[in-house]
């Protein structure tokens, strides 16, 4: 989604009103931020929103950029929010195998989660198709993707082929590089 670097765009300060409602729909969409909301996005902080050339925007506050939009999507949390935040989203885990792939922008795909490295959720805790979860690598503790999911985790258990999420944020990708001063 973000592979070349992003150039220096427009950048504006988010109305109060409009604030207030991104909040709302953050907290939503990931209820795993209820705890922390206040230290994420305060009521009397300035939000500034960052117009991105694939048609999304990122919203930030004080150059810590904290999610960016996608024009026709969910309000998807930008990895350096989810490694202060690491349990605020739904986790599934790639193999060793799959880390390089992943780094270089490369579609996620199911046998990367479904080998002998990767972990998926158990049952009581399945994510559904369009559901945005967080990518974590065997043996590292931080997130390196952030992003939809094509095909349910039961569904990606039972068929172990094919493509689960094709694309996101990950590290080193044009957002993660992107300064905002």
């Amino acid at each position: 989604m973000f592979k070349k670097e992003i150039p220096p765009s427009n950048r504006s300060k988010v109305k109060s009103s409009v604030q207030r409602a991104l909040r709302q729909r953050f907290l939503e969409t990931y209820p795993g931020f209820e705890p922390y909301i206040e230290e994420v996005l305060p009521k009397k902080a300035q939000l500034d929103a960052v117009k991105l050339p694939e048609r999304a925007t990122l919203y930030s506050i004080d150059s810590t950029p904290l999610f960016f939009q996608p024009l026709d999507g969910p309000p998807i949390p930008h990895l350096k929010l989810l490694h202060a935040y690491p349990d605020a989203l739904p986790t599934v885990q790639i193999d060793r195998g799959a880390i390089r792939f992943v780094l270089s922008g490369a579609a996620l795909m199911a046998p990367g989660l479904t080998s002998a490295g990767g972990k998926l959720p158990d049952t009581e805790h399945a994510v559904e198709a369009g559901q945005v979860v967080a990518v974590k690598a065997e043996g590292k503790e931080t997130v390196c993707l952030v992003g939809v999911l094509k095909v349910g985790t039961e569904e990606i258990k039972a068929k172990g082929k094919g493509v689960v999420l094709d694309e996101g944020h990950y590290l080193g990708d044009g957002l993660w590089r992107m300064v905002l001063d």
